[in-house]
């Protein structure tokens, strides 16, 4: 029996009202320079080879909810990159503990959510 190849994640897509502005942010954060722009969307080049890329969409609106997208952040000093963070926009939100595991919510200029935690 034959199998067919797993479908991949190619792009986290986050809509956005200043793309632009929303691009550059993670772009500095993450230190992953613009793949490609094509008319009304930006993708940044992904973090390794298969892995999926960031990208932003422009959108009229912002998208309504407090959790439009997810994502979880590792770093070996999780301090130092929530201090980054802050320093290019983002706002904490609040923190969680389970166990020994802890990390903290924070929102990107645009209000969208993610996680930063130890790796």
């Amino acid at each position: 029996m034959e199998t067919s190849p797993r479908p991949r994640i190619a792009s986290i897509m986050i809509n956005a009202v200043d793309a632009g502005r929303l691009s550059e942010f993670w772009s500095v954060l993450l230190e992953l320079p613009v793949a490609a722009r094509h008319e009304d969307f930006i993708w940044l080049e992904a973090s390794a080879p298969g892995t999926p890329q960031l990208a932003f969409q422009q959108v009229a609106v912002p998208t309504e909810g407090r959790r439009r997208l997810h994502l979880d952040l590792h770093h070996p000093e999780p301090a130092v990159l929530r201090r980054r963070a802050e320093c290019l926009g983002a706002r904490f939100v609040e923190g969680h503990d389970i166990g020994d595991f802890h990390w903290d919510v924070t929102q990107d200029p645009e209000g969208n959510e993610f996680c930063i935690a130890a790796d």
